[in-house]
């Protein structure tokens, strides 16, 4: 029979195995409470894939094969195959490594462009902020889709030219966000004493603004991700994103509209591809926000 003191000591007895790992292990599981799993291990996913393609895909996402048009999903064609003969899972893997490609570089194109403007507004302020204020809120009044079809159509498709539209096109977004980190920033008290003790504007910009605004900057980056990989989808589809015979998850539904009816694997599965990145980049952004925001951290 267990006594008071007993009791006193099972309750003090840490709880579960994860206090038996070692203290990085158990940095890491805390760092990542609360976090989106299926989202995260598809993120790893796509990312892996984007890596790995020629490794991870069964058969050449571009070859023909004439006998086997619109075979359904089997042991050899596990997602079955195109109007074409090519092997869905194979043009999946290989539309990822280009969507994901496509999608990290213009939003880090976008993500720089948007961060300069944010820094320079809020930290010179006065005329500065207002012209780029004024210049941000002209190009946030152009319809972006119609706007990036024109642009493509007039330049050409290609993978270089979508990250280009894209990039230069979705950074008005960080400005606006990350304008108003930096100007409520700029009244906090560490950086009134950088300016007290002879700090330059570039060098409060770079030391003491920009580290700060790191956790809001991942965030949109996380969000615009997803917005990037829809932007080259829809371009794709509509023939003016990544060109042929280059398999795209967007140019994968345009070749199989017209054969929905009979062979409903080869539009589904890339849908679900478009859907499930967009959403877990969707997911893990929120998650990041409510982790890296302190009034939101214990909801």
């Amino acid at each position: 029979m267990l006594t008071g003191a007993d009791n006193e000591l099972i309750l003090r007895r840490p709880a579960g195995i994860a206090a038996l790992l070692p203290e990085p292990v158990q940095r890491v599981r805390s760092l990542l409470r609360g976090v989106p799993r299926l989202s995260l291990i598809f993120l790893i996913l796509a990312v892996a894939c984007a890596l790995f393609a020629p490794v991870i895909a069964p058969y050449d996402p571009i070859e023909k094969d004439f006998e086997n048009i619109l075979a359904p999903p089997s042991a050899q064609f596990w997602l079955g195959t195109d109007n074409l003969g090519r092997d869905n899972l194979s043009r999946i893997i290989y539309g990822a490594r280009i969507s994901v490609r496509i999608a990290v570089i213009a939003v880090a194109l976008a993500a720089s462009v948007g961060t300069l403007v944010a820094l320079a507004a809020g930290v010179f302020r006065g005329w500065v902020d207002v012209l780029l204020m004024r210049i941000t809120d002209g190009f946030m009044a152009l319809p972006y889709l119609m706007v990036a079809l024109m642009v493509v159509a007039l330049m050409g498709a290609s993978i270089t030219n979508v990250i280009l539209v894209i990039g230069l096109l979705r950074w008005m977004g960080f400005a606006r966000v990350l304008r108003g980190e930096v100007l409520k920033l700029m009244e906090s008290d560490y950086v009134r004493l950088a300016h007290v003790a002879g700090a330059s504007r570039p060098r409060v910009m770079l030391r003491h603004i920009l580290p700060n605004v790191t956790n809001t900057l991942l965030v949109l980056i996380t969000l615009e991700i997803g917005l990037a990989v829809i932007t080259e989808s829809s371009l794709s589809f509509l023939g003016l994103g990544v060109p042929r015979p280059d398999p795209s998850w967007g140019s994968m539904l345009k070749d199989a509209q017209l054969y929905i009816y009979i062979a409903w694997w080869s539009p589904v599965f890339a849908g679900l591809a478009i859907t499930m990145l967009v959403m877990s980049c969707n997911l893990v952004g929120d998650w990041l926000r409510d982790r890296t925001d302190p009034t939101r951290r214990q909801l």
